[in-house]
């Protein structure tokens, strides 16, 4: 696990093996309880399973102060399916509060959910890159924001009135603009702190691809993308873009709008991803899918392990993961095999 490895990745430096990257590997409770004892809460025994798993970069956003958007405004919440081993992550839907579209096009998140002074939100995110430096020395802990244009739309419209507003782009823009302005906010107050590199999480197409127009996402959401990342390459840090499902047909758009990585799931043909960005743009992904992990063979995540690490090689910057997180329904032998042979096999 290195720190400088997953800086030195950002930076397109040559490195003498490739940087190494996980998602939701606290949700394997037994896992931690079998290595480091029955209460796997705290940051000193997290930062023992990470080190386990030779964990360079962490996949780290943070809201900021006026994050709660159901206390401060209308919001929709979709609920949530079990994904925990426990299912304690289990929480049912509420009613949206937006009735027409009409609703939707006049909305203004900034007015709806307010704002802290630009000092308060610096100070609030530099303490909080602090924490996490202090408690995650050996890995990279990005900065960024989830809730961004798409997602934020998502956030408080719930998908049903998302769509049925969205199908009418030409009424959308003061919406969109909105949340592009809140997000604007907290990429200034990250532009202003130590930050190294900043993702910038927005989920803005299905697993299936886009689900407006094309012409949507190259006229009023990827432009805006690039007005968000103008602050932050200015003051020199590195921005990852983040999205589920598959947005391989806006891929170029967003990293000509500035994106210096794409963070993205297996839908995403590793192959294809490596063969159009890997000499200019630090890919976050592999060819490991959580369902071979989950219900396949041996012979089959390895035989994927095996073609991630050949791609991987012909690239300047990759960073391995498996995109589409490791729930915690894999099996504990298969989940260990796959730590033990990614980490033995993953110098360049």
């Amino acid at each position: 696990m290195s720190r400088q490895l997953a800086l030195d990745t950002l930076a397109l430096k040559p490195v003498e093996r490739f940087a190494h990257t996980e998602y939701s590997l606290e949700y394997h409770q037994a896992g931690l309880i079998r290595r480091v004892g029955p209460e796997p809460d705290t940051q000193a025994e997290l930062r023992e399973h990470y080190a386990h798993w030779g964990m360079d970069f962490l996949w780290t956003v943070e809201d900021g102060l006026h994050s709660n958007w159901a206390a401060l405004g209308r919001c929709t919440d979709m609920g949530h399916a079990v994904y925990a081993s426990d299912g304690s992550d289990l929480r049912q839907p509420n009613q949206c509060p937006f009735e027409a579209p009409e609703e939707v096009w006049t909305f203004d998140a900034v007015k709806e959910y307010g704002l802290p002074t630009m000092d308060e939100q610096v100070s609030a995110y530099e303490a909080w890159l602090t924490r996490k430096r202090a408690d995650f020395p050996d890995q990279l802990c990005t900065g960024g924001y989830y809730k961004t244009i798409v997602s934020g739309a998502i956030q408080a419209f719930g998908w049903d009135m998302l769509l049925e507003a969205a199908a009418k782009p030409d009424r959308m823009e003061t919406a969109w603009d909105g949340f592009f302005r809140r997000t604007l906010f907290h990429m200034e107050a990250w532009a202003r702190t130590s930050v190294e590199a900043i993702i910038q999480h927005d989920d803005f197409v299905w697993t299936a691809g886009a689900f407006m127009r094309p012409e949507i996402y190259r006229a009023h959401i990827i432009p805006r993308y690039a007005q968000l990342w103008k602050p932050l390459k200015r003051a020199g840090k590195k921005v990852l873009f983040c999205s589920d499902g598959d947005f391989r047909e806006f891929a170029d758009d967003v990293v000509a709008a500035g994106a210096d990585g794409l963070i993205f799931e297996p839908v995403m043909e590793f192959g294809e991803m490596v063969a159009r960005f890997g000499q200019t743009t630090v890919l976050v992904g592999s060819a490991v899918d959580c369902r071979d992990l989950t219900f396949g063979t041996w012979e089959t995540v390895r035989a994927k392990v095996d073609r991630s690490l050949e791609l991987a090689r012909s690239c300047r910057g990759v960073m391995l993961a498996v995109g589409n997180h490791l729930p915690a329904n894999i099996p504990a032998p298969m989940l260990d095999q796959y730590r033990r042979y990614l980490l033995a096999n993953r110098h360049r």
